[in-house]
């Protein structure tokens, strides 16, 4: 049992971000939602009850908090480990390992198992879990959602009682959503306690037996399963809530299902040769990148065409128009962040050139061009402010316009903050409007609304629509059906490096 009572807590160094007058029992098996706006304090309530408040994380905290008996307080933070097991919202700052085997038995390892009782908990882990296709594999080459499921399963190892997730759908697509569902489902039967924070809503009405709703590091309403399914989207809006079953319409017209571009050509128009291109039209030509070059003796080999069939990435052609919001989608692991990234030149042996404006952009040429908002934003705040984020992405540093496009996103009030002390949707908005200020003529976004609230991913939305009527060209790498029927002109599906399907 979980017992929360009376508990403020304030972060040192920051003014908001913190919680109030809270107070919070939890049965034992029983699966608990937070659900709020980015920065309502879900975040922060899930690191009262694994320890990291205030083991970890320090401020003023007063109040007390129970888990199994145990004062938190009271515990060293090693010792919770196998009490209650987190799954963080970027679970890339949770893994120890390189590959995908070694992350799966590093707890086991770590407590101190026979090699016996480690083989077979990773054995049952991976089959229980469906993580039969992820072993086996390198940590970094792995896709979002597939990172993901491994930090699900390397914290499912250690066969914890309390299971803490955080967004832990921000970077998964159905099918994977699917299995996250099942997941729970089968951790709920084993008699485990669940809590998750989490913005997307629908997958969890059928699992989850109360929600919490927090507001500015309160909790002000509560619902059982029952209540909270019923609640219709006007009410859910009114909280700034994704709607509890209307995204499931979304899911079908935009996922598709896998028969469903199985069959589709995957030639999109035959590239011109090497003359000017003159169409109005933007196009990318000769998209060929693969992660496993082959070997060469005296001199590195270029990619070509005729190298498809090894190539990772292998899109001949695709042409778009001058302000067009492009959707791009796919299962994880299809490629898509991959593409991306060598659309703006982020992987220097992809050979693809960009045609705009009777121009050709190829290499580094790229990079100034097109700027990419990251799906792990942490990989592109680099200063200490804000403020100064936004004023780095700028040819000419403007703090006048910097301030206008923070106040664009809710930002303003945090310019002066450090990027890294913000929540994780907050981050998301920061690299969005260092994407602005760069003035790049391409933008591309990878997951942009990854975390963020109902509010935001609406914002978001408004936000590329009116980038789009200045003449920029967007192209948005998402998992987020609300996102694609909000602001996309077409959907580009990508299945296995290549274009399966355009909508």
């Amino acid at each position: 049992m979980i017992k929360i009572q009376n508990v403020n807590f304030h972060y040192n160094g920051l003014e908001r971000g913190g919680l109030k007058n809270i107070n919070l029992t939890i049965k034992d098996g029983e699966c608990v939602l937070l659900c709020g706006a980015s920065g309502c304090g879900k975040t922060t309530l899930t690191r009262l009850i694994n320890g990291l408040i205030p083991h970890f994380y320090k401020g003023e905290l007063t109040g007390r908090v129970v888990v199994n008996g145990k004062a938190i307080r009271e515990q060293e933070l090693y010792s919770l480990a196998g009490l209650v097991g987190s799954v963080f919202q970027n679970p890339r700052s949770q893994f120890f390992s390189v590959d995908t085997d070694g992350e799966i038995t590093f707890g086991p390892e770590n407590i101190g198992l026979p090699k016996r009782e480690i083989l077979a908990r990773k054995g049952r882990i991976v089959a229980e879990l469906n993580l039969q296709s992820l072993m086996n594999r390198s940590l970094f080459r792995l896709s979002g959602g597939e990172k993901q499921k491994i930090a699900c399963g390397s914290v499912a190892a250690l066969l914890p009682e309390i299971i803490l997730l955080d967004e832990p759908s921000s970077n998964l697509d159905w099918s994977a959503i699917r299995d996250l569902r099942d997941m729970l489902k089968l951790w709920k039967a084993q008699g485990k306690t669940i809590v998750i924070s989490e913005h997307r809503l629908w997958y969890l009405k059928e699992v989850i037996d109360r929600a919490v709703y927090m507001e500015k590091g309160e909790i002000v309403r509560e619902w059982d399963r029952e209540e909270f399914a019923s609640l219709s989207e006007s009410e859910l809006a009114a909280y700034e809530l994704r709607p509890v079953n209307l995204e499931e319409r979304y899911i079908r017209e935009y996922s598709g299902t896998e028969s469903a571009y199985e069959h589709f050509p995957y030639q999109v128009n035959e590239a011109p040769r090497d003359e000017p291109y003159k169409n109005n039209d933007i196009l990318l030509k000769n998209f060929y990148f693969t992660y496993h070059p082959q070997k060469y003796l005296f001199f590195k080999k270029k990619l070509s065409p005729k190298d498809a069939p090894i190539c990772t990435i292998r899109i001949p052609s695709l042409q778009v128009k001058p302000g067009e919001i492009v959707g791009i989608t796919g299962g994880n692991g299809s490629g898509k962040s991959t593409f991306l990234r060598c659309l703006c030149g982020l992987e220097k042996t992809c050979i693809g050139s960009v045609w705009m404006d009777g121009q050709r952009y190829a290499g580094k040429k790229l990079t100034k061009l097109c700027y990419m908002v990251m799906q792990d934003v942490n990989h592109q705040l680099f200063t200490d402010s804000v403020l100064s984020e936004v004023l780095l992405s700028m040819e000419k540093p403007d703090e006048t316009q910097a301030k206008e496009i923070l106040a664009s996103l809710d930002l303003l009030e945090y310019r002066e903050k450090h990027p890294m002390a913000l929540s994780g949707g907050q981050k998301q908005r920061v690299a969005i409007a260092s994407a602005i200020a760069a003035n790049a003529k391409i933008l591309l976004f990878d997951e942009p609304t990854s975390g963020l609230d109902y509010r935001h991913m609406k914002e978001v939305s408004l936000l590329l629509k009116e980038l789009a009527k200045r003449g920029k060209t967007i192209f948005v790498s998402t998992h987020d059906p609300e996102l694609a029927a909000e602001c996309c002109d077409r959907t580009i599906r990508i299945k296995d490096g290549r274009i399966a399907q355009i909508s």
